[in-house]
């Protein structure tokens, strides 16, 4: 599609989208798309292909950095990988994640980190995850003038919490808590509220509940916006997949028999050939 090509399904791309062009799309029963991205060339791509929003996720612990948890990764690197994707790009609303222990203490803290994120990497706006014992957070990220996105369901902050990766919001009262958590975030300041591995119908509650956009990550298809993981939406990651992800492409295959022949002629003597090489 040619840069200023729109889609039949999309409102004409403003110079950058920003909360206000997330609420119009849940005004108008639109939706808007959404991928993590931690460097510059994936981020421009992105861009390019129109994704309204952009997330630098802690997640960038485990595809990036190699740990087996989001919760290693430091205040320190997410500035550095969020501002490597908002150099990136032109158009795309840039959020990242207050990492664990940028946050938790008080509501001062949480401030002090999302202002480092806006002031040392150029982000617009910032994603936290829990419920609402946060709202405080929330409330005065937003009075500083810091877009927050709250996230509820699966935080994966606090998996050892919650005892590993499970679905959450089953049984008994738990999609009244779920609304009501929500509701209480929002009322605090979120401009959007994230559900992650969330029964379908709990999350199509919510949503019915909130004026806010919502967004889903395993939470079926109610949500104002979608978000991924770019390297499991397009086949990078190893292992198995999660049940909640469509792969869009097989990279991981791609590169293997990239690097793979790359290696055979190098091995073989026919690269480089004389059209890579300079003259006297």
């Amino acid at each position: 599609m040619a840069e200023n090509e729109i889609a039949p399904y999309a409102a004409p791309a403003p110079a950058r989208y920003r909360t206000v062009h997330l609420q119009q799309a849940k005004d108008e029963g639109r939706r808007f798309a959404m991928l993590t991205a931690y460097d510059f060339q994936m981020a421009q791509i992105f861009d390019e292909a129109g994704l309204e929003t952009i997330l630098v996720g802690d997640s960038a612990a485990n595809n990036v950095m190699g740990h087996a948890t989001t919760l290693p990764i430091t205040m320190d690197e997410m500035i550095v990988f969020a501002g490597s994707v908002v150099r990136g790009t032109r158009r795309a609303m840039v959020l990242a994640d207050l990492p664990f222990g940028s946050y938790e203490l008080s509501a001062q803290q949480a401030t002090e980190s999302a202002i480092r994120l806006v002031k040392e990497a150029g982000v617009h706006a910032v994603k936290m995850e829990g419920g609402e014992r946060y709202a405080e957070h929330v409330g005065m990220m937003t009075d500083a003038g810091v877009p927050v996105m709250a996230h509820i369901g699966f935080t994966p902050q606090s998996e050892n919490v919650l005892g590993g990766y499970r679905v959450q919001g089953r049984g008994g009262d738990a999609a009244e808590s779920m609304i009501h958590e929500a509701t209480v975030l929002q009322d605090a300041g979120a401009f959007a509220v994230l559900m992650e591995m969330v029964p379908a119908d709990i999350a199509r509650r919510v949503d019915e509940a909130l004026h806010v956009p919502t967004v889903g990550i395993g939470a079926g298809g109610a949500t104002t916006g979608q978000v991924l993981v770019w390297q499991d939406m397009l086949g990078l990651r190893a292992g198995k997949m999660p049940r909640f992800v469509k792969q869009y492409a097989d990279l991981r295959s791609e590169v293997s028999q990239a690097v793979t022949a790359y290696r055979r002629d190098v091995l073989e003597g026919t690269f480089p050939a004389p059209e890579h090489g300079f003259e006297s």
